[in-house]
C-alpha cells in the first residue's frame, strides 16, 4: 500500500513518455512527465486520504482492543502520508532523471508481451460485459448477498489464540490448605507435566504476599511451563495431554493459559480464563447452589475445558460481635475497639529500624500463639476513657464488651457492583468462543431456574468481543459515510462516488471467502481487516472513474464504448501492479497461522488479501459495466465542462493555461501575463536579450 502512489505515478509517466516517443510531434520530456504526474495527482491524493480516513475510527476503540490496534493505525497513517509526500516530490524528480533515456521508452512495441496478452483478453471481456451489463451486475449482487448470508455461520472470538511458547497453569486447592500440602500437590503436578515430551522445564509459585496487589492464600499456585523450542506435536494435542494428566490429581482444579493471554483475561474480567460466568444473588448458600447448577450445565457443553467454580467455602473462624450497650456503659466507641483488634490480629506499623542502607518496619501485634488462642483473645485488655481529668481509665477484658465465639463462615466475601457473586470460569478448546457461549446461555436458561433477585452475566473475552464488535460496526458506518463524502468531493458527482463504492462489496466477498478458507472464525483483528478493505479497495475505483472523466474532459473522448474500453485498458496495468504489490507483501503474513508474534496480523492479512483478489478481478468487469449503464450523467457533465471551457477560451473569457508553455524555451509562445498583456511584449523582451 505504501508504494501504490509511486506505482500509479510512474506507470502513467512511463506510458505518456512512450506515447510521446512514438508521436509525430514530440514534446519536451519534462513537460510530458509534469503533465502525466498532474493527471493522476488528484486521484492519488484523494485515494490516500480515503485510506487514512478508514483507520481513524480505530482510535475510538477502547479497552484492550484499542490499546492493541491504535498503535497500528498511527504507524500506518504516518507511513501512508510519508509515502504520499515522496510520490508527490521525489518520485517525479527520479522519473525525470531515469525514464527519458530508458531504452524501453523507444521500443517498437508499446507494451510487453504479457501486458499485450492481458489487454487482449481484457478487451474481449470488456466488450462482452458492456453489451451485457445487467447480468454482470446481477451476478455480482448475488455473490455479495450469498457471502453476507454465510456470516451467521462464522465463529466469533475476541482475539486469535496466542502462541507464546510457554504456559501458565493456575492450580487451586481447597481454601485452608497448608503450605506443606500445597507444596506436595504442586510437586506432583510438576512431575506429571514433565512427562509430556514437549515440556522443557517447569517452575512454581505458591501463594502471594499480603502486600501484593493480588494477594492469595497458599492454597493457590501458579506453574510456569516452558516448552521445548524444537516443538513436536501440535498445540491442541499437547494441551489435551497436559489436561489429561493434571485431571488425575484429586481435590485441586486447574486452568491452563499463557503468560500474556492469562493477564489479558484477568484484566478483562478479573478471572484468569477466557470465559467468566457470574452468578449474582444475596444469600450465600443459595448462590453456591445455583453456581453449582450452572457449572454442571456448562460441563455438558462441548468445547468447555478447565471448568472451575470460585472457591467460596465455609472455613473455621473466630467471630467477635461487639455489644453496643456494654460499649456505651464503659464509654467506648466501636471504632476504637475495632482498631485495637486490628492492631492485635493484623499488626500496626509503629516505626522503622535502619540497618545500613536497609529499612525495616517495626510492627506491633500479638504473637502467633496468642492470635490462635481463643482465651487470649477474650482476655485482651481494652483501655476505657479516663474520668475526672485522667488521661486513661480502667482496662477491661474484651469479653466484657464483646461475644467471642468459634464458628464457620465464608473464606472470602466477593462483591461486584455492591452485589455478592460467584464466578464459574472456563476456557474453550476445539470450538469458537461465541458458539460455546451461545450454547451455554441456551442451556442455562432452560435448565437453571433463578430465584427473584438472582441472575447470570457472561464476561471475559466474550463480553469484550461483543462490545468491540458492536463498536466496530458503528465505526464502519462512519467510515462509509466519510468515504462517500470524500469521493464526491474528488469526483464531483454523486453517481461517480456511488459507483466507486461498489468496490467495497466486491472486496467483502473475497474477505468472507478468505475467513472461511482459514477456519471460519471471525475475530476483532478480522473486523479491522474489513475496515481496512473499505479504503484500500476504493483506490482502484477512484483511478478508474477519474480516468474516464479525464479522457472525456481533457482528451476529447465522447460517451462511447471505445472510451470505456480505452480507459479500462489504460488502467489495467497500474491496478494489477498495486494489487500484486500489496498481495505479495501480505502473503508471508497470511500463511503463518499461529506463528509467534503474528497472531493478530495474520487474520487481518487474510481478510485484506482475499478482498484484494476479488475486488481486483471483479473490478475489471463490474466497474466498466456499471459506469456504462449508470454513468452517463457523469460523462455528460465532463463533456459539458470540456465544451464550456473550450468556448470560454475561444471567447477570451479565460486566460490560457499558465502551464501550457512552462517547458517551452521560446518565450513568444508563452501565455500573456494576466491574460491581457500583448504577445509582442514577450517578443520585445526576447529581441532585447
Amino acid at each position: 500500500e505504501l508504494v501504490d502512489d509511486a506505482i500509479v505515478d510512474i506507470e502513467n509517466v512511463f506510458r505518456r513518455l512512450r506515447e510521446n516517443a512514438h508521436a509525430e510531434r514530440k514534446r519536451p520530456a519534462l513537460q510530458v512527465i509534469y503533465e502525466a504526474s498532474r493527471e493522476v495527482r488528484n486521484s492519488i491524493v484523494f485515494a490516500t486520504i480515503i485510506v487514512a480516513l478508514v483507520f481513524v475510527p480505530l482510535f475510538a476503540l477502547s479497552g484492550m482492543e484499542g490499546r492493541l490496534f491504535a498503535p497500528l493505525g498511527i504507524s500506518y497513517i504516518v507511513s501512508l502520508f510519508a509515502s504520499l509526500l515522496v510520490s508527490l516530490t521525489i518520485t517525479p524528480v527520479l522519473a525525470s532523471y531515469l525514464l527519458p533515456k530508458s531504452k524501453a521508452i523507444n521500443h517498437t512495441e508499446k507494451d510487453s508481451w504479457l501486458v499485450r496478452w492481458l489487454k487482449a483478453r481484457d478487451e474481449k471481456l470488456l466488450r462482452w460485459s458492456l453489451k451485457h451489463p445487467t447480468p454482470i451486475l446481477a451476478g455480482a449482487g448475488v455473490l455479495f448477498l450469498v457471502a453476507m448470508a454465510t456470516t451467521p455461520f462464522m465463529g466469533r472470538e475476541f482475539l486469535p489464540p496466542f502462541n507464546e511458547g510457554s504456559y501458565v497453569i493456575s492450580m487451586l486447592a481447597q481454601p485452608g490448605t497448608s503450605l506443606e500440602e500445597s507444596g506436595r500437590v504442586g510437586t506432583a503436578a510438576e512431575k506429571l507435566l514433565m512427562q509430556v515430551p514437549e515440556v522443557g522445564e517447569v517452575g512454581r509459585r505458591t501463594g502471594r504476599a499480603e502486600l501484593d496487589e493480588h494477594a492469595v492464600g497458599v492454597h493457590s499456585s501458579e506453574i510456569d511451563v516452558q516448552m521445548k523450542p524444537e516443538g513436536g506435536r501440535g498445540k491442541e494435542a499437547v494441551l489435551a495431554e497436559m489436561r489429561e494428566k493434571l485431571n488425575g490429581l484429586p481435590g485441586v482444579s486447574f486452568s491452563i493459559g499463557q503468560p500474556i493471554s492469562h493477564r489479558l483475561d484477568h484484566l478483562l474480567s478479573g478471572v484468569r480464563a477466557q470465559l467468566a460466568v457470574k452468578v449474582f444473588g444475596s444469600d450465600l448458600p443459595t448462590l453456591r447452589a445455583k453456581a453449582e447448577a450452572v457449572r454442571q450445565t456448562m460441563a455438558g457443553v462441548e468445547g468447555v475445558v478447565d471448568l472451575n467454580i470460585e472457591k467460596l467455602v465455609e472455613i473455621p473462624q473466630v467471630q467477635i460481635k461487639l455489644n453496643r450497650e456494654a460499649l456505651a456503659r464503659y464509654g467506648l466507641q466501636s471504632g476504637a475497639v475495632s482498631e485495637a483488634l486490628e492492631t492485635a490480629m493484623l499488626g500496626r506499623t509503629v516505626g522503622a529500624v535502619l540497618e545500613g542502607q536497609r529499612s525495616y518496619d517495626v510492627v506491633v501485634r500479638f504473637n502467633d500463639a496468642s492470635r490462635n488462642n481463643l482465651n487470649a483473645i477474650r482476655s485482651m485488655l481494652i483501655d476505657t476513657p479516663g474520668q475526672n481529668g485522667a488521661a486513661e481509665g480502667a482496662k477491661i477484658p474484651l469479653s466484657s464488651v464483646a461475644e467471642i465465639t468459634e464458628s464457620f463462615g465464608p473464606n472470602a466475601i466477593v462483591r461486584e457492583n455492591v452485589q455478592r457473586r460467584i464466578v464459574i470460569s472456563a476456557n474453550v478448546a476445539g470450538r469458537d468462543l461465541a458458539s460455546v457461549v451461545q450454547e451455554i446461555q441456551t442451556k442455562v436458561k432452560a435448565n437453571v431456574e433463578m430465584p427473584t433477585g438472582y441472575y447470570v452475566e457472561y464476561g471475559g473475552q466474550f463480553e469484550a468481543q461483543q462490545s468491540a464488535s458492536r463498536l466496530i460496526m458503528a465505526l464502519s458506518v462512519f467510515s462509509l459515510i466519510a468515504i462517500y463524502l470524500t469521493l464526491q468531493l474528488a469526483l464531483g458527482h454523486p453517481r461517480a462516488a456511488a459507483q466507486v463504492m461498489v468496490n467495497i462489496p466486491l472486496a467483502i466477498i473475497g474477505g468472507i471467502i478468505a475467513v472461511f478458507a482459514t477456519g471460519g472464525v471471525l475475530s476483532i483483528a478480522s473486523l479491522v481487516g474489513f475496515i481496512s478493505l473499505f479504503g484500500i479497495t476504493s483506490r482502484n475505483g477512484i483511478m478508474m472513474i477519474a480516468h474516464y472523466q479525464h479522457l472525456m474532459k481533457e482528451e476529447g473522448e465522447n460517451w462511447t464504448e471505445h472510451m470505456v474500453i480505452r480507459g479500462s485498458l489504460e488502467r489495467l496495468v497500474p491496478v494489477l501492479m498495486t494489487a500484486l504489490t500489496a498481495g505479495l507483501a501480505l502473503i508471508p503474513l497470511a500463511i503463518v497461522a499461529g506463528a509467534p508474534g503474528k497472531e493478530i496480523l495474520q487474520p487481518l492479512a487474510v481478510v485484506v488479501l482475499g478482498g484484494l483478489i476479488t475486488s481486483t478481478l471483479l473490478d475489471q468487469v463490474v466497474t466498466p459495466a456499471l459506469f456504462w449503464k449508470f454513468g452517463k450523467p457523469v460523462g455528460d457533465k465532463a463533456i459539458a465542462e470540456r465544451e464550456a471551457h473550450k468556448r470560454a477560451m475561444e471567447l477570451g473569457v479565460l486566460p490560457p493555461d499558465p502551464d501550457q508553455y512552462l517547458f517551452d524555451d521560446d518565450l513568444t509562445h508563452r501565455a500573456p501575463v494576466g491574460g491581457t498583456a500583448p504577445v509582442e511584449a514577450a517578443s520585445e523582451i526576447k529581441n532585447h536579450e
